[in-house]
């Protein structure tokens, strides 16, 4: 992350032990030891819940086309139906309309 080898390290031990003294550098370092591991932990789960949104939105996209897709099928079942109903209408009027069924007429003579 910072590229800091060892040459690095042994520097900056000494420069903390000249600045610090023996009696507080292993304090101070326990410290930036514990503030570092918080902070890398912070971080991954940072990273982790990021991950996990765009793992849920990506699952969330083919559910979203599904149901465009559904909803598209029935509204065309239904476009069909109707025009069935409305075509069944119009055979049941004309058919009736050509039979003309001769009203029935007052004598009954039996």
């Amino acid at each position: 992350m910072f590229d800091v080898g060892f040459a690095e390290l042994v520097l900056l031990f000494i420069i903390g032990l000249l600045i610090l003294g023996p009696e507080r550098l292993p304090k101070v370092a326990r410290t930036l030891g514990g503030l570092t591991r918080k902070a890398r932990s912070s971080w991954l789960n940072l990273k982790r819940s990021i991950e996990a949104e765009m793992r849920a939105e990506e699952l969330k996209q083919p559910f979203e086309q599904f149901s465009k897709d559904v909803r598209s099928t029935v509204s065309d079942v239904n476009e069909k139906v109707d025009s069935f109903k409305r075509d069944m209408n119009a055979d049941i009027t004309e058919s009736g309309d050509a039979k003309d069924p001769k009203p029935p007429s007052g004598d009954d003579s039996r």
